[in-house]
Formats: structure tokens, sequence, C-alpha cells
């Protein structure tokens, strides 16, 4: 019955959906005149797939069918007289079908279908318009011939030698003006690889001569000389004049001047760089052939130090003499020495709220060796007047982060290898962060983190971060009171987990791939995927030394225990462009944590928590799971009600995790304010789990106790124990920085049995109200039950 009822609520809140849905397609309609039409659809008929596809984008962008959503936008924002919010409605206009249908068969004429044929026609039903084209494609022609005529023996002998990068235009191909456009850029940048600074697209033309009767064409390419000239020159660098002007891009006053050496002239206006800081990510060497490839390379690498703001391709002259050099100038504008930025987010749920403010202090180019020295403030608290209504305003929870960082953009290491650099700027970072969390009534938890980091790029697409070293210190202070009643209600493992002193070392390393297009609409998989082994040499070491074991039984160090254990997370992500800056995007973030040797359980800082504004929106943080752990497991009256208010935040964590989120982005607005205006409706569903179920003894006359009952991970509970939480959001994209608003609900909780996990179809009533459902789920948890979580918060969620 159960599974029934999972199913019949599961069918409801589909339909429910597509009502909604429906509702809004009727009323799209409401506000056009008599004579008018909303275009709601494009069929393209008799055309392969493959083209047929594309061939939407070339109907005039005033008849695409618009996104209901945007349209609703203009139409509530345009009652006001803002007219450029949203998408106005695609009136049907038969002037510009036709344009659309001319532009589609040159389209598929370019294609290879020259005797292709496009028709239109208009199918309008409750004002409602379908555009309907029809395509006769007739036969596809194919390249008969593909010869050459290049005037310069030696521009022959280079494409000649380099014909396998040219595969788009040969005999037996489908002849298509898109790949003789493509060769022809193909052929170009050979030739700016390869010394030809002055060689340009149009030197290269392509001669066709169909033949209709048998659907042949003939195609040859044609490469021309300079005017006046019997060939193309090849150029070589010569010297180079690199100039920093100050942050406000003066060159005035007087600049540290120095000759490098026979080729690098280095003046700085702002007197802060050392010559070698730029010149390491020059990429071009006197006497080397010109390559625009090293030009790009040199502009992305300087650019990527982030101690520029701005970077041009560098400038080329020609020496007066006719050995075909170039002397070339680099001008370079520096960012500020410092600079401030203040981050946060703002959470909301019934009586509990909280936000998370942070600031980073930066200074660039310290020691003058181009090192970023960097310090982070960060400060997330939590409130909740549910459980504090005498004194709302002191702190439930609290978490303070301070870090400090700096990072060279090389590799330091007292092993000498080639340094990479051909993909991107390697780094080396040397980092110290302490963290200062507390628990008001519990614990307060000290931990500071010790390391050396390394990153480089295998490839412009693959990022390696290894972090060789880790030293990590941690030691709780527990209140006095809350070490009685733990104690005492047999929840001593918490105090273990929180309350110990304990250090360990570690090794990571990230694989990232794709990092670089996030901030594209490109078709892509983006992984990052993360192993962290700790304790294994302080294992070695104390084994080795047969150091004192304490009273839990674990080997000691310098009087304090240490933590073995291995944790491995993954980040892989489907971004899938559906047109324009529109872009689903799903994500799967699976992660587990195993202690082992020395340790039976994680460090506090190592285990995983579920909510918050990048997982499971529709939940605050630390308040989801581990599976379907449900709080009123504690039991009833005072010393329960103690117990759930002293563990909260802290009771709800597991070495298992899975989350999965699922997001249609789409742009509303190109000027909203003064920012470009962007929505998103998103599905979460994940958990976190306990490894095993926890059954604690805190000693023979206090007996034994479950700790987190249902909250182990099984697999064929998995689906049950999971949870699902549905929303929509705004994203305000100011250029410099993405303000974000999200309001998510709770959809599947799994903290409840059965059909009854599905909580916004089952009481859907209660929404924005009290009932009987939430009345019962304050008597058993001391709590009451918040459907709605609003977030906000800078940047995207991931």
């Amino acid at each position: 019955m159960k599974a029934y009822g999972t199913t019949i609520n599961f069918r409801l809140a589909i339909l429910s959906i597509l009502v909604v849905f429906t509702i809004t397609g009727c009323s799209l309609t409401k506000r056009l005149k008599p004579n008018q039409a909303l275009v709601r659809k494009i069929t393209i008929t008799g055309m392969d797939k493959e083209f047929a596809l594309n061939a939407v984008n070339y109907v005039d962008k005033e008849q695409q069918p618009n996104n209901v959503v945007n349209l609703e936008f203009y139409y509530w924002f345009s009652k006001n007289g803002k007219k450029d919010i949203g998408e106005p409605p695609a009136i049907l206009d038969s002037s510009l079908v036709e344009f659309s249908r001319m532009q589609i068969e040159k389209y598929i004429q370019s294609k290879g279908y020259l005797k292709a044929r496009v028709t239109d026609s208009i199918v309008i039903k409750k004002k409602k318009a379908q555009l309907i084209f029809n395509t006769v494609e007739g036969p596809m022609f194919r390249v008969r011939t593909f010869r050459d005529s290049i005037l310069d023996k030696r521009v022959g002998m280079l494409y000649n030698a380099n014909k396998n990068i040219f595969l788009n235009v040969s005999a037996g191909n489908r002849f298509d003006l898109d790949s003789l456009a493509a060769d022809r850029d193909a052929f170009y940048q050979l030739m700016k690889r390869n010394g030809y600074y002055d060689f340009y697209r149009q030197y290269v033309t392509f001669e066709y001569d169909s033949t209709y009767n048998k659907s042949v064409v003939d195609v040859k390419m044609v490469v021309t000389n300079p005017a006046n000239k019997s060939a193309h020159p090849v150029y070589r660098l010569n010297n180079t004049l690199i100039s920093i002007s100050d942050s406000h891009g003066r060159t005035i006053g007087k600049a540290d001047t120095i000759q490098i050496d026979s080729q690098f002239t280095y003046v700085d206006f702002s007197h802060r760089f050392k010559p070698k800081t730029v010149i390491m990510y020059d990429f071009q060497r006197k006497g080397d052939l010109y390559n625009i490839d090293n030009q790009t390379l040199t502009t992305s690498r300087l650019s990527e130090l982030n101690l520029f703001r701005n970077v041009p391709n560098p400038i080329y002259s020609k020496l007066a003499d006719s050995s075909n050099r170039l002397n070339s100038k680099i001008d370079i504008v520096p960012l500020k020495r410092m600079s401030d930025r203040i981050e946060g987010e703002i959470l909301f749920n019934g009586g509990q709220y909280g936000y998370n403010v942070g600031n980073t202090f930066t200074e660039r180019n310290i020691f003058k060796t181009a090192a970023i020295f960097q310090l982070k403030l960060s400060d997330d608290i939590l409130f909740d007047n549910q459980h504090n209504p005498v004194n709302p305003g002191a702190i439930e929870n609290q978490d303070i982060d301070l870090g400090l960082s700096l990072t060279y953009p090389r590799i330091i290491s007292p092993f000498n290898f080639t340094q990479p650099g051909k993909y991107g700027v390697p780094h080396t970072t040397f980092a110290t962060n302490f963290t200062l969390f507390f628990q008001k009534g519990l614990v307060q938890r000290e931990s500071s983190i010790n390391s050396v980091t390394y990153d480089f790029y295998e490839t412009p697409d693959k990022e390696h971060i290894i972090t060789p070293i880790s030293i990590q210190f941690s030691r709780g202070t527990i209140d006095r009171s809350a070490d009685s009643l733990l104690l005492a209600n047999k929840y001593g493992s918490y105090l273990f987990l929180i309350g110990r002193t304990v250090f360990t070392t570690g090794s990571q390393y990230s694989y990232v791939l794709n990092a670089n297009k996030l901030n594209t609409y490109h078709n892509f998989v983006y992984f990052r995927g993360n192993v962290d082994v700790g304790g294994n040499l302080l294992n070695a070491v104390a084994t080795a030394f047969n150091t004192p074991k304490d009273d839990a039984g674990e080997r000691t160090l310098f009087g304090y225990p240490f933590y073995q254990y291995a944790k491995l997370e993954a980040d892989l992500r489907f971004y899938k462009s559906l047109g324009g800056e529109r872009q689903l995007v799903f994500r799967i973030n699976p992660g587990i944590g195993i202690p082992y040797g020395n340790s039976n359980q994680l460090i506090f800082e190592k285990e995983f928590y579920a909510g918050g504004s990048n997982d499971m929106r529709a939940w605050l943080p630390r308040t989801l799971g581990p599976g379907q752990f449900n709080r009123a497991s504690y039991g009833q009256g005072l010393a329960a009600d103690s117990l759930r208010s002293l563990l909260q935040y802290i009771d709800q964590f597991g070495e298992v995790k899975i989350m999965t989120n699922t997001e249609f982005r789409y742009k509303l607005s190109d000027d909203f304010f003064g920012s470009i205006l962007r929505g998103a409706i998103f599905m979460d569903a994940g958990n976190i789990w306990r490894l095993n179920k926890q059954v604690q003894q805190s000693s023979v006359e206090l007996g034994t106790t479950v700790e987190n009952p249902n909250g182990e991970f099984k697999l064929n509970n998995l689906l049950q124990s999971t949870a699902i939480g549905i929303g929509t959001g705004l994203r305000f994209d100011l250029t410099f920085f993405v303000f974000r608003f999200d309001a998510a609900f709770k959809f599947k909780d799994p903290e409840f049995q059965g059909s009854d996990q599905w909580v916004l179809i089952n009481h859907f009533s209660e929404l924005f109200h009290t009932g009987p459902f939430k009345r019962a789920y304050e008597a058993s948890n001391n709590a009451s039950y918040n459907f709605l979580q609003l977030n906000f918060g800078i940047g995207m969620p991931f």
C-alpha cells in the first residue's frame, strides 16, 4: 500500500505541474488584438534531421516562439512602461515568414542541395500560429574533383606538408559552403603559425563549377600573392619592448628602464614589477618565426597572472630594412596593488535565519615577484527563534574562518623539472587556515590547517591540483552541563567526535576537467574528482617507535591521537545548450569517507553535511539526514527536548553523500535596472548517510544507544531515504558578480515514512498556514516545519 501511495502522489505531482503550464499557455493569447496571432510552433518538413534542427535558427527572431516565462515577465513589466524586460510576443507577420523561408532555402542550398526549394504555410487555431516550412531537397551535390592553385611554391610546399588538417573539402564529400570557409580559415591559421605575418584570408578564394544533371561540383582553391610580389614574405621576431604603465594607465614620470638582454627592453612606470615576472610568460623569442599561437599564448598567460587589468596583443612593427624582421611592443596596465571584496549569503526558514559574510583582502605582486597574498575572513551565523524566544538575538551557531595564503605563479619545489605553462599558469600556494566553530551550550571547537598546494594544466581542459602535505590540528571544549547531559543519555559518542584534541597529516589530489568552459553555453561535461588520504605517515612513525595508546586504544604522537582516513568525492556535471542563452545542467555529487587503522570515525571537519544554497536548497545547512533519521527519535519530554536543542546542527552528518541537481537556466532581460536578469528552475535530490549502523556503548553501567537511527546507508533503501526539493530562482548578473535569489520547497522529506514523505503534495494546504501536519510535527520534534527555504547569495550555486 505504501508503494502504491507513493506512485499515486508522484503522478499527482506531475499532473499538477502540467495543469499549471496548461493554464499559463491558455493565458498567452488573452492580450492579443482580434486580428493577431501568436507564433507558438515551427515545423520544418522534408529536410534531413541534421539540418532541420539548425534551420530553425534561420527563422526571423521576431517569429520565434516565446519562452512562456519570459513572455509573462514582459506582460508584467510592460504595464509600468518597462518593455525591455522579458520577451515581447512573437506576433505573426507574413512578410517575416517569407523572409524566413528565403533564409532557410539559402541555408539548405549552402549544405550541398543546390536545387532545394522551400515553401511556407501558416496554420492558425485559437490565435496560435504554426509556421510550416516544407522542403524539397532534391539531389545532394558532391565534390567531384578538388585541386589547388598556389602561386607561391614555398607556400604550396607548406600546404602539401600539412594537408591532413584540411579534411573538410575533398573529392567525394558533400559540397558545403561552410566547409569551404572552414578550410580557408585553417589555411590562414597555418600561414600565421609559420612566419607569414602579412597573410590575410582574402588571399584564399574558391572557384567551383557545378554540373546540374550529374549533381557534382568541381572545386579549385586559389591562393594568390600580394600585389606586385612574387611570393609571400616570411617574418622573424627581433627586439621586444615591454612597457608597464601605472594602475591608471598613465606613462608619466620617471620609469624603471632596464635592458635585459639582446631582445628585451623593460620599462616600468609603476615601479612594482621585476622584469622576470613578465618575461617568463613571453613565449616569443628573438630569431623565431612569427607565430600567432605564441602571440595569443603570451597575452593569455600574462592575463592569467591576475596582476594586470589590460594585456592587449603585442603590437608589431617591421624593420625599415629588407630583413623581414618584426619588433614587438607589449603595453600593460596593472591592476591596483590592493583590493577588497565582500561576499555574503542570507538564509530564511521560518523562525530560523542566518547569514554568511566574507571579506577577501588581496595584495598583488608582493615582493615584486608576482606573488599574490590573500587574507580571507568569513563569519557564518545562525539564529533560531524557535528555540530561543526569550533572547532571539542570541547566536545559536557560528562558524568563523580565517585564512592566509601566498600564491606564486610557478612551481616552487626542491626538485628541478620543466615548468608547465603552455596551457595555463602553474601555481604554488602556501596556506594556513584557522576555524572556530561555536554551538551555544555545547562546544567551542578550534581547528587549524597548514598546507602547500601545486596546480598546473596538462591541457587547456585538464587541470591537476596536488597538496603533498597538509597538517591539521583540532581541539574542542565541551560545555560542562552538555557533557553531563549527553553522558547521562548515552550520547557520549558526540563528545568523542567534537571534544577530542587530535591532529593528522594528509595529502590531497584533484583532477578537474573543462573548468574553462563553465561560463559558456556549449555542450560539455565538467568533472572534478578529489582524493584525500591522511594519517599514514604518522601511523608508520608511531608503529616504528611503538608510541603509547590512549584510553580509546589509539596510538598517540606527542601525547595526542592522530587520525587515519580516506575520503573520495566527485562532482560530475552535464551542460546542454538549448539555444541562445538557455542551458540545462545536470549534476551528480557523490562522496565517501572511510576511517581506518588508528581511527574508527572521521575528523569532525571531514564529515559530510547536507542542506544550504549549493546542494539541497530546500533545507538549511546541517539540517538534512542522515538517511531517514528523524529527530523525534530522541523521545518526548523536557530531557528529550534538551537533547534535540543541544545537538541541533551537530547530529546530522554522514560518511556517505549522494547529491544530484537538475537546473534549467534561461535569460529574462538584457537590461533589468542595469543588470542582465536570468532565471532558473531546479530540482535537487540527495542525502547523506552514516557508513554503518552506529551502536555506541558509553560504559557498562550506561549501556548502549543507537546513534542516528535509520541513518545508515543501504542500497535497498536508497530511494526511500532520498530527499527531493524543487524551486525557482533569479540571477542578477552585474558583470563583476552575480547576485542570486532562490526559493526552494521541500517536495519529498525522507525523515517520514512511505507516502507521507511527499510532503508538498500531501500537505500543500499547510504551505503557508498551520494545520494538523505542522502541529503534529511540532509536538514530536519541538520545532516548526517549514516547506519554504529562501536563499540570497553571490555567485552561481554550482
